[in-house]
């Protein structure tokens, strides 16, 4: 696995005050009953506070009410402050932060996003963060495609994942020859979520060019494996 350094965390008067609201809004809707199954269903990668999706949405609406759109500075903050508490759903907030305020941020945050994926690494936070903050860092900025290929060669699982999955959102916009060869570059990694995330993204493509998809599993099915293909052509 990569080890990365965690990015500093710069003063943030913004993120003083998200955190102080925070702290206070979240073990509110705490239900202890609930903490046992899903920490489970995570594998006890984290703890969790067992607030369930929609309660979290609201209060996290309590939190942000009347405060100020961020900037960089911000968003950098606020996501690695709540990384640093122990509870999943402070995470959960922190990538709905960054999804809702990705364009605020220059190329510069992903190093920051890297170490968001590769902290307390699991498919609920990474995933979404690939699609949605690193994908949407990387359609900004083009030139970060060169950062995509290095990451899909990244001894972090997490990492090239990321790499395979930053395109989900792109529709017509996305660079096959990269999609296609990503795949194909990880086509034998024995991990379950390299595997899936393969057979994801190209599921994903097949909505926009069902024809590209099916061509390439066809001329790749003896390097691809099983559960790519499945969930490659699950669709089509």
């Amino acid at each position: 696995m990569s080890v990365t350094v965690p990015p500093p965390v710069p003063a943030s008067d913004l993120a003083d005050e998200v955190l102080a609201r925070l702290v206070i809004a979240y073990p509110k809707g705490a239900a202890p009953e609930r903490v046992a199954p899903l920490e489970a269903y995570m594998k006890n990668v984290v703890a969790f506070l067992g607030i369930m999706s929609t309660e979290r949405r609201a209060l996290s609406r309590t939190v942000l009410d009347g405060l100020p759109r961020p900037d960089e500075a911000d968003c950098t903050a606020v996501a690695l402050r709540c990384w640093q508490l122990p509870e999943r759903e402070y995470h959960y907030f922190a990538v709905d932060y960054l999804r809702r305020y990705v364009k605020r941020c220059s190329s510069g945050f992903l190093p920051v996003a890297r170490h968001l994926v590769t902290t307390v690494s699991w498919w609920d936070t990474v995933d979404a963060l690939a699609a949605h903050v690193v994908g949407g860092l990387v359609a900004a900025d083009p030139g970060l495609a060169r950062d995509m290929d290095a990451w899909i060669d990244d001894d972090d699982l997490w990492v090239a994942r990321t790499a395979l999955l930053h395109q989900l959102r792109y529709k017509r916009a996305t660079d096959t020859d990269r999609l296609f060869g990503y795949c194909l570059r990880q086509a034998g990694h024995p991990d379950f979520f390299i595997r899936k995330a393969i057979g994801w993204c190209l599921r994903e493509y097949a909505k926009t060019d069902p024809e590209a998809v099916r061509s390439f599993v066809t001329a790749h099915r003896d390097r691809l494996a099983p559960l790519s293909v499945r969930e490659a052509l699950k669709h089509l």
